[in-house]
């Protein structure tokens, strides 16, 4: 009798298998468990709620079943915005569209959240409670993530008729928002350094760890340098310039030397339009040589809208 068992389990085993290799769709359940830990994993790392992760991957893929999630490992549907990987073509908004494909799914997974924390335009919801998945979204649709004016109630029906919410208190190791990571400080420099003498006649910030000020139209790098005390050719080599050039207001002009790299957590950037490689130098604090260097470019590169840009 229980070789009789053995072998009917044996038998359904073999069943099973056959059926999942033979290309049987996947059910939502199947699909959350399938992926829940890495969307928590992914939480820990980048802060977004893993419910937020879950539902929007189920919707975008198919519960991947979709063609891009099996054939390109594409779970969020994102398409090529100066991808330098494989590519596939798919008919979206308009016909033969140039989509990401990716090696495996988990790339694709942090490729979403990458596209979330590295954007302006979604900052905004890192400052949201990691478990106000309601919160996160209503500010996904905010944000335009989706053109559907339901999207919002289609990700919290996802979430609550699954119970995805329980997977955003399985971690309290939520990173800081990028708002608090990149929050200028008041600087306040040590005792016997030129800088300190000159800190009560005018408020000096820091960013990356890296001491500057908020300049005017009125003053020019010459006048600036002579207030602290420094060299015109070294205040115009601690901005990446080789020359003077015209101060509009509300300009960051650092006063020391900037990093090689941007600080902790901040990994990314990714551009928007009419920004420069300069420009995202001086959002960092990052010496523009070795922001060239890290994203292996020549230097004149400029990024395209969308692109990603590494800052370490």
């Amino acid at each position: 009798m229980n070789i009789l068992i053995k072998r009917a389990f044996l038998l359904l085993l073999m069943i099973t298998l056959s059926v999942i290799s033979s290309g049987q769709k996947l059910s939502r359940r199947q699909y959350i468990d399938k992926y829940k830990e890495l969307a928590i994993s992914n939480m820990k790392t980048y802060g977004i709620p893993a419910s937020i992760t879950l539902a929007q991957a189920c919707l975008e893929s198919g519960d991947g079943n979709s063609r891009l999630a099996t054939e390109a490992n594409n779970h969020f549907g994102i398409k090529c915005h100066n991808w330098t990987g494989e590519t596939i073509t798919h008919d979206d908004d308009a016909n033969n569209e140039c989509f990401r494909k990716y090696p495996q799914a988990e790339e694709s997974f942090k490729d979403h959240s990458h596209f979330l924390r590295y954007r302006e335009r979604y900052k905004f919801l890192f400052d949201l409670d990691p478990k106000d998945y309601k919160g996160w979204a209503y500010g996904l649709s905010k944000a335009g993530y989706a053109t559907n004016p339901m999207y919002p109630q289609m990700l919290i029906k996802i979430i609550e008729e699954y119970g995805l919410d329980a997977y955003d208190n399985m971690t309290q190791e939520v990173p800081p928002s990028p708002a608090e990571i990149e929050k200028v400080q008041v600087y306040t420099p040590p005792a016997g350094t030129e800088l300190y003498g000159i800190s009560l006649e005018r408020s000096l910030f820091s960013k990356n760890g890296v001491a500057f000020i908020v300049a005017s139209s009125e003053e020019s790098y010459s006048s600036i340098a002579k207030e602290y005390k420094l060299f015109r050719s070294e205040i115009l080599r601690f901005n990446d310039l080789d020359k003077e050039v015209p101060i509009a207001d509300g300009t960051v002009v650092y006063l020391e030397k900037k990093k090689k790299h941007a600080e902790e957590l901040v990994e990314s950037h990714i551009a928007e339009a009419g920004e420069s490689m300069y420009s995202i130098s001086q959002k960092y604090a990052i010496r523009l040589k070795n922001l060239y260097n890290l994203n292996k470019v020549k230097p004149g590169y400029e990024p395209q809208p969308g692109e990603i840009i590494k800052l370490r």
